[in-house]
């Protein structure tokens, strides 16, 4: 049996040196007592404490072994591993393998069912030692290769991965969103992905929905959150429950997710020159942004040189207040602004054509990095955002020029990519979400007839596609990295969305499928007249008059034309008098009944109407009595020959009578 593993506890070879004090095992020490007392030995007299000592010896050796055997542990207790030299022991194997060679194996045979305490002690045989060696050296040499051949293979995939950037990047399919007539000036995504929110020129902010939407494409909802004022950054919080709007006013307005306002921030007070002692902005708005794991905190940024911080949104006012200075110390304006991923730094880059940036775990003072110089002085600097793994930094300008910036070495830019014109200071770029490529686009040129996209690649700096876009200026570029998807936002009111359709998920792909849905149309039969002008009068048809003579009758009728009361020119009271003569009369008359009632008729004759009717067909009085209703006895009719005495006539009464 080859066993090779190193044994730290017990150790046993059969050699003819006594093994050493320190390798004997309890097994042996109790084998060597039994010898002694066998050859006559005998057990020496010993002393009470002696023998105390000894009982506790063994009770403590079997208390061990029992916590051994419950634990499931080697070397507890007083009888732990001893520490030996591996080298000397080999040594010594090799000087009497060959006579001890069968009686280790016989050996380990008869000991397999001993308890071994830790690993099996390693093989004496050599050739074995030695073909471990060589088998651990072809192992060695084998993995040196795999370890090479992985490495070849990774630079080929590096290589490869160079050279199939451009397959990354989601645009074989296209899809357009048309926001309006004017240039779209901001543009963000939800972080679930399911929606997208578009502001424009046009002081118009529009609601696309994915889930909701069909093949048209059209935006479920359109609002002017700010009057009067152009949308000039949108974006949503981390949570994805309220947008943040800048616009060309000085108080930023937070919306709901359906578009309801939460909160508009104060306005400062524009009489006093220290702006750190105003409530709020007091100049036209730049840029904003969310903070990165905060949903009640964002950062917005102003014409009046500063950087406010806002906490909360019951309370209105701001939580800190940064200045940006320029060369000389004195006032310059932020012209974009943004948290990095892990909100420790703020930078924004000013119309002076520096970056600066604040740490935010100090005091907002001094700043931590300040590049003067960085782009042309007088050229706003359009867009500032981080990488997604937080090291570097891409600034975009309209000196036509976008740079990209190292934190560990920011005193100069990595690359700097030029001819990228661009009209609008809203112009941005943007991280892939594998921070391997930097995407930005550029205003149309006067000598070209389409608008560009291009992806550069932040490891070799060089331009890795070219996108024609539409007619018109490039602003806003969004690459979710959720969806995988690109949205494009244009001069000329589009939105263009681009997708992969093997790489990219839900999104567009799900309005794509759904069919737009026609209004179901009214099925109308035409009725055709037939002429018969011999026809008798009573099958004879009226003649289809033309629409103006329908008109004229109609107009004509009190009724169709809804003609309102005319004045009563005669008579006094005026209307109250001519329906009855009193205010209880006209009530009934106009509010109370349906139907108009006659207040001339007589009411008598109106009730002796139904005197027939009631007698031949009693229905109301005479059925409730006609179980006790007594019998009628009427007076007998006078016999016709006259024999009965007749009344006397009432005498008149005369002149005497008087």
């Amino acid at each position: 049996m080859q066993r090779g593993k190193i044994s730290f506890g017990k150790i046993q070879l059969s050699v003819n040196k006594p093994a050493p004090a320190a390798a004997t095992t309890d097994k042996e020490e109790s084998k060597e007592g039994a010898g002694d007392s066998a050859t006559g030995g005998g057990f020496k007299k010993m002393d009470k404490i002696q023998m105390i000592q000894q009982i506790e010896d063994v009770a403590e050796d079997l208390e061990s072994q029992h916590l051994k055997e419950v634990m499931g542990i080697s070397g507890f207790g007083r009888k732990a591993a001893k520490v030996f030299d591996i080298n000397e022991q080999i040594a010594k194997a090799r000087v009497t393998r060959p006579s001890l060679h069968k009686k280790t194996e016989e050996k380990d045979e008869e000991e397999d069912n001993d308890d071994v305490i830790g690993p099996q002690p390693p093989s004496l045989d050599t050739n074995a030692a030695e073909n471990n060696t060589k088998s651990s050296e072809d192992a060695s040499e084998k993995s040196k290769e795999q370890d090479s051949d992985e490495d070849s293979e990774d630079d080929g995939d590096d290589s490869d991965d160079e050279q199939s950037l451009a397959r990354r990047i989601p645009y074989t399919h296209e899809v357009q969103m048309q926001h309006g007539s004017r240039a779209v000036l901001a543009l963000a995504g939800d972080p679930s992905g399911a929606r997208v929110v578009s502001g424009s020129i046009d002081y118009d902010m529009c609601f696309w929905d994915f889930a909701g939407m069909d093949s048209s494409m059209r935006s479920f909802r359109q609002l002017q959150p700010c009057e009067n004022h152009p949308i000039r950054s949108l974006q949503y919080s981390v949570t994805g429950d309220m947008i943040l709007v800048i616009s060309g006013n000085a108080q930023a307005k937070i919306l709901d997710r359906d578009g309801f306002e939460k909160l508009e921030c104060c306005k400062g007070d524009q009489y006093i020159s220290d702006m750190s002692k105003t409530k709020g902005h007091v100049a036209q708005l730049t840029s904003g942004c969310w903070h990165p794991f905060n949903r009640e905190q964002f950062l917005t940024a102003a014409l009046d040189g500063t950087l406010r911080i806002w906490q909360g949104i019951k309370s209105k006012e701001q939580l800190q207040v940064i200045k940006t200075r320029a060369q000389g110390g004195l006032r310059t304006n932020a012209s974009a602004c943004c948290f990095n991923r892990d909100a420790t730094l703020i930078a924004a880059g000013c119309v002076d054509g520096s970056i600066q940036t604040w740490d935010t775990r100090k005091m907002f003072v001094n700043t931590t990095h300040c590049v003067r110089g960085a782009h042309q002085k007088g050229a706003d600097i359009s867009s500032i955002v981080f990488s997604y793994m937080g090291q570097q930094l891409a600034t975009r300008s309209n000196d036509e020029t976008m740079k990209l910036w190292d934190l560990r070495q920011f005193k100069q830019p990595l690359h700097t990519w030029t001819n990228l014109f661009s009209r609008y200071d809203t112009t941005d770029c943007c991280f892939s979400p594998d921070d391997r490529l930097l995407v930005t686009g550029e205003s149309l040129p006067k000598d070209q007839k389409e608008a560009k996209l291009y992806f550069y690649s932040t490891k070799t700096y060089e331009e890795v596609q070219r996108i024609p876009v539409a007619s018109s200026h490039v602003i806003k570029t969004l690459w979710h990295p959720k969806l995988n998807q690109l949205f494009v936002s244009c001069g000329n009111g589009t939105i263009k969305c681009y997708y992969d359709d093997q790489r990219s998920i839900r999104g567009a792909k799900l309005c794509v499928v759904k069919t737009h849905r026609k209004r179901q149309q009214i099925e109308m039969v035409g009725v055709s007249q037939i002429l018969t002008p011999h026809a008798l009068p009573l099958f004879r048809q009226e003649k289809s008059r033309s629409s103006r003579k329908k008109m004229e009758k109609a107009r004509m009728d009190p009724v169709k034309s809804k003609r309102p009361d005319l004045p009563i020119t005669s008579g006094q009271g005026g209307r109250v008098a001519s329906s009855g003569g009193t205010l209880s009369s006209y009530v009934i008359r106009n509010l109370g009944l349906s139907k108009r009632v006659d207040d001339d008729q007589d009411p008598r004759e109106a009730i002796l109407k139904f005197a027939k009717d009631a007698a031949e067909n009693p229905y109301w009085i005479a059925p409730a009595y006609k179980q006790t209703q007594p019998k009628a006895i009427f007076s007998e009719k006078l016999p016709s020959d006259g024999t009965a005495a007749a009344p006397a006539a009432k005498k008149p009464k005369t002149e005497d009578d008087k």
